[in-house]
């Protein structure tokens, strides 16, 4: 059962992220971070599994180092060490896009199993919004993306899928990689019509 401690995780990350939406769908951020905690949960994750994938962004997009550090002091280095594992950037302005992706994926090769958990939750969830997205709205998509659109999107999911399966077997990677898939033939599909 889930303890205090998440109850009091969930509530800061709907606080931290109360003002924050979606790009380009006007859902409230705080959609994402509670389908993140959920996959965590569903693929085995532990409470502070899920209490990190409630706080995932929060560094990256929500205070940086003064969020961090809050993080450590409210729930622990653990949980801090998770979301600084799924953080690409934690400065103002943000490096560049593929620079800043190119990193992220490098990580992945030394990250903890903790972290290889929340992020490909995170990317999991992200890429079934984007397919999701695509089925309804079409080329239009990739609008809301940086980093060269489509092409950089659909490079940055399967580099991602490559890296994780490298570090091992786990049923989310399977299920990334069945969901990049179906985007990349999508795509594939429309760009022959």
């Amino acid at each position: 059962m889930l303890s205090e401690r998440f109850k009091d995780a969930l509530w800061r990350a709907t606080d931290l992220h109360a003002n924050q939406s979606r790009k380009g769908s006007g859902v409230p951020f705080v959609a994402h971070l509670l389908g993140v905690a959920s996959l965590v949960l569903e693929y085995g994750g532990t409470e502070d599994e899920a209490i990190a994938a409630l706080l995932h962004d929060a560094v990256e997009d929500q205070g940086g180092q003064r969020t961090r550090e809050m993080i450590a002091d409210k729930y622990g280095a653990t949980i801090a060490q998770i979301v600084d594992g799924c953080t690409d950037s934690d400065t103002i302005p943000k490096p560049p896009w593929r620079e800043r992706k190119e990193a992220y994926i490098a990580h992945i090769a030394t990250a903890s199993p903790s972290v290889l958990l929340v992020s490909a939750c995170d990317k999991l969830y992200n890429a079934r919004s984007i397919l999701a997205d695509y089925r309804v709205m079409g080329e239009e998509i990739w609008e809301r993306f940086k980093g060269g659109k489509k092409d950089g999107t659909l490079w940055y999911y399967q580099a991602l899928v490559e890296a994780y399966k490298k570090t091992g077997q786990h049923r989310v990677y399977d299920e990334l990689e069945r969901t990049v898939r179906e985007i990349v033939d999508m795509v594939q599909s429309n760009d022959h019509d």
